[in-house]
């Protein structure tokens, strides 16, 4: 790991996004460049990018890392350039979606997230909010693009679920929200225990 192999990253990613023009993003999925190993990249479980021990501090560098991220179908994440692929860690998901706002009411309802690095998600049928549980703790997440999701931050999470509201499918009652027509279930209601409602 060197500095020079931070640099070539760097340039990279600039050449990448200045070819994709400023209101796109790079077209990471068409390239398929040769693996250039690890160089120590990773990205911590409150979203925080690191080369080696040091993290990386420069918002704007952050940005243009995130715009070449790819995880490809090994589930592992690369920052990928039309001629190099660099393997990062990633403790938990890539992104946090650190704001959200709301549009409408009900079934027409409309839930739009922005990312710690600047992506603008608005949850529905392409873009799924879902749910993973360790044990009785759920974490939320929102699907971002490509293979790309991002952890619901907690303050955000409360919020979400002050909109939560209960609708039948199949005959069970689902505690969970509406955005864009999609109805994304957090729970079974008669799996919430006597104190829910």
């Amino acid at each position: 790991m060197t500095e020079n192999s931070l640099q070539n990253v760097i340039k990279g990613a600039e050449k990448a996004s200045n070819s994709a023009g400023a209101e796109s993003l790079p077209p990471v999925d068409d390239w398929n460049p040769p693996y250039c190993g690890d160089i120590g990249m990773r990205i911590t479980r409150d979203g925080t990018w690191f080369y080696g021990d040091s993290a990386i501090g420069r918002e704007k560098l952050v940005r243009l890392f995130s715009t070449i991220l790819r995880r490809d179908e090994d589930e592992c994440y690369y920052l990928v350039t039309p001629v190099e692929k660099i393997l990062v860690t990633v403790e938990d998901a890539p992104f946090i979606a650190t704001q959200m706002d709301v549009t409408g009411d009900g079934e027409t309802q409309k839930i739009t997230f922005i990312t710690n690095v600047g992506d603008v998600c608005a949850a529905g049928q392409d873009l799924p909010i879902y749910f993973e549980f360790e044990g009785e703790q759920p974490s939320p997440y929102v699907h971002v693009r490509g293979r790309l999701r991002a952890k619901i931050a907690r303050p955000v999470f409360y919020r979400l679920v002050d909109l939560a509201v209960t609708h039948q499918q199949d005959g069970v009652d689902y505690l969970g929200v509406w955005s864009d027509g999609v109805f994304f279930s957090l729970s079974r209601v008669d799996k919430l225990g006597p104190d829910y409602g």
